[in-house]
């Protein structure tokens, strides 16, 4: 057993620890094994060396974020804890991708979400692909929003297909980019969690940051730009490849999209599929599989994309015994 005594000087004890000492609860409750009492300005740690050491890292970076922000919110906490399988001593401020507003701090969660990041690092075209709720668009824009902070790139673009998900956009009130608001709001809601509001409006304003229909892509050149085409599952062949040859000097793009969602008319083929068989052997590409293990909202999409899934594959096998029996007849 070993013990470990961190003194806070300087830090508003009030907010650092949470509402009934909620902070450090919940870091006890993520290292069942050791022992963690708060008494005044010090908190004491009992326990294993090695989880004393992780449980230290983490409390250095709710000291920095304090430091950084001035709160802590029992959510920020849970941002700290919760990259699997990833000592903490890795998981500082190198795995940040940005800090959002509030204190948010946005990080990848999971292990294919970090690959995302990894592969957007040494690609400039990458394929994000999986279902619901993986983060991947979320990652998207925030690779985008971090490469505009740090300055390598002078705008984001962001784009989809304006297909309707069994719905008819022509009965919606307004113009086009009114109609499409609606299918562009996660988007819309990921920058507001990474960039202040004033900042924002600012950015639209001048077009740094651009949100579009894909058909407005039509002809441009985008260069010195971190591109975004989102629900690619949507796209059309003819409409993928017009998007991938925009591409200009300076140019970094992240194709997401979920190929069990494809809401196009029956026997037209999304284009995200025959894009990927077509570029399959092009070097420079990254190609990104997130899964239902990345699914990062309620409990329950875990669970529903699971089942679907295996629907899926009973369907799959069915139909496949099916054609075997014709064939043999």
């Amino acid at each position: 057993m070993v013990e470990k005594v961190i003194t806070l000087e300087n830090v508003p004890l009030a907010e650092f620890l949470g509402e009934a000492n909620e902070n450090i609860r919940q870091i006890a409750a993520a290292f069942p094994q050791s022992k963690i009492i708060s008494r005044g300005n010090e908190i004491r740690i009992q326990g294993g060396a090695p989880e004393i050491l992780r449980i230290n890292d983490v409390l250095n970076l709710l000291l920095e974020h304090i430091d950084r922000f001035g709160h802590i919110t029992p959510e920020n906490v849970k941002d700290y804890l919760d990259v699997e399988g990833v000592p903490f001593e890795e998981a500082n401020r190198d795995q940040v991708i940005v800090f959002g507003n509030k204190g948010l701090v946005i990080k990848p969660k999971s292990a294919n979400q970090r690959k995302l990041v990894e592969s957007a690092m040494q690609n400039d075209l990458v394929f994000a692909l999986g279902p619901a709720g993986t983060g991947k668009t979320y990652i998207a824009v925030a690779l985008a929003v971090r490469a505009l902070k740090n300055r390598e790139v002078k705008r984001i673009i962001i784009t989809r297909p304006a297909v309707e998900a069994g719905e008819n956009l022509g009965f919606l009130p307004g113009d086009l980019q009114e109609k499409l608001d609606p299918y562009l709001r996660p988007i819309y809601d990921a920058l507001q969690d990474m960039v202040p509001p004033e900042k924002l409006k600012y950015y639209q304003e001048t077009r740094v940051i651009e949100i579009a229909p894909l058909a407005y892509m039509r002809g441009r050149t985008l260069h010195d730009a971190f591109v975004l085409l989102d629900e690619a599952q949507n796209t059309t062949n003819e409409q993928i490849k017009m998007f991938l040859t925009r591409m200009g000097p300076n140019s970094r793009v992240i194709i997401t999209g979920d190929q069990t969602q494809v809401d196009l008319p029956i026997r037209q083929k999304s284009g995200l599929t025959e894009a990927l068989k077509i570029l399959k052997d092009v070097k420079g590409i990254g190609v990104v599989q997130l899964s239902g293990k990345d699914v990062i909202r309620h409990r329950l999409v875990k669970s529903i994309i699971e089942a679907y899934e295996k629907d899926h594959y009973h369907k799959e096998q069915e139909r496949n015994e099916s054609a075997g029996r014709k064939n043999n007849s």
